[in-house]
């Protein structure tokens, strides 16, 4: 399965009530999701990928179903993936949703 559509609807449900107005564009099988330009989250693989940037990296690292996101062997540092990210309610959402907006919002606009 490429990605969940229904995942991908409320990350950028969650994205939007934020006050951001998110791009979705095809990559890595699934989605991800645009702002300003840079990538901020995305699913693919029944698998939720966040970006959260250097500073909450070890702290995201620790909340429930995260891990390191690894493409093509290596770790991506700075990105999470969320595993069961169907599972998690509005409101968790909502939390990698600020998280990655956190981050994202720092950079400059593409």
């Amino acid at each position: 399965m490429p990605h969940d559509p229904d995942l991908a609807d409320r990350m950028e449900a969650a994205l939007r009530e934020r006050g951001v107005d998110p791009v979705p564009k095809k990559m890595f099988g699934g989605v991800a999701f645009m702002v300003n330009g840079n990538m901020s989250f995305g699913t693919s693989n029944e698998e939720m990928h966040v970006r959260v940037g250097p500073d909450q990296y070890g702290a995201s690292l620790q909340r429930p179903g995260a891990r390191l996101m690894e493409f093509t062997g290596r770790a991506m540092k700075g990105w999470i993936t969320v595993d069961g990210p169907a599972d998690l309610s509005d409101g968790e959402l909502g939390e990698w949703a600020q998280l990655t907006l956190n981050f994202v919002e720092t950079l400059p606009a593409k």
